[in-house]
């Protein structure tokens, strides 16, 4: 396994949007959900993207992660167009390149954890580095709860298991989108601090759709969203300053 210097990869860009938008429907029934969003996602770095319902955060994660098409502009991934890409290419780079954390765990129940975590890599024909996987498991703490089906896990313990399969393919890029939606607090806490630890030791890049300022607070910086277009960004972010901003959004919401 090789690894890129952190110092090199925190300059380096793992994913980008540029001009993107995306629009739904035709004449007055348009509906704009992304205008024009320009952003990068840096290499070694966790963001947040935040915003009033509607204002098309999880659409601009799903598009740039190419879970959805885009209407025009640019989406990549590295060096890769998204746009390009044929399904099968796209199905292909999204196993190979890319993890995903979901609100729901999405494990299989018949499957044991282990079982789960290298599934994306058994599908793909691709023995997992032992080395790597040893690390992801002992940083996740599931080293005892290898052999235990989902149904014998914890609600925390199960998003663990997809915090650990998103992270053993050694993906350029994981995309959370409310990964700890599902969770109480304290399991909230736990899969989000093995996210920042992901980030500062293992390099990993992670990108995150929010709405909660707490786990906002985790990210090295957040982007938010109104209207279908990036009106903020916050770097070192505390829950607090994130909360402040979220506040501004539902005043200016109540009176325009």
């Amino acid at each position: 396994m090789t690894t890129t210097p952190l110092a090199h990869r925190a300059t380096a860009v793992a994913a980008r949007a540029t001009d993107l938008s995306k629009v739904y429907g035709e004449g007055e029934t348009q509906v704009v959900a992304l205008d024009r969003v320009t952003v990068d996602f840096r290499q070694a770095e966790f963001t947040a993207i935040m915003g009033p319902s509607g204002s098309g955060k999880s659409t601009l994660m799903h598009c740039v992660a190419g879970l959805d098409t885009f209407s025009s502009g640019s989406a990549r991934i590295g060096d890769t167009e998204l746009g390009s890409l044929k399904d099968k290419q796209l199905t292909q780079l999204r196993r190979d390149k890319i993890g995903f954390i979901f609100q729901a765990f999405n494990l299989l129940p018949t499957l044991t954890a282990l079982e789960n975590i290298t599934l994306p890599m058994d599908i793909a024909g691709r023995k997992p580095d032992k080395q790597w996987l040893n690390t992801v498991i002992e940083m996740i703490g599931l080293s005892g709860r290898l052999s235990h089906r989902p149904a014998q896990l914890s609600g925390g313990q199960q998003q663990r298991v997809a915090v650990a399969r998103a992270l053993a393919s050694q993906p350029e890029i994981i995309f959370g989108d409310e990964p700890t939606g599902n969770l109480d607090s304290r399991s909230g806490a736990e899969v989000l601090g093995f996210l920042r630890n992901s980030v500062r030791e293992l390099g990993q890049t992670v990108v995150m759709v929010t709405h909660d300022p707490v786990a906002a607070s985790y990210a090295d910086r957040v982007i938010f969203l109104a209207d279908g277009r990036i009106v903020n960004e916050m770097a070192h972010p505390t829950a607090e300053r994130v909360l402040d901003q979220m506040k501004a959004f539902d005043a200016k919401g109540r009176t325009s």
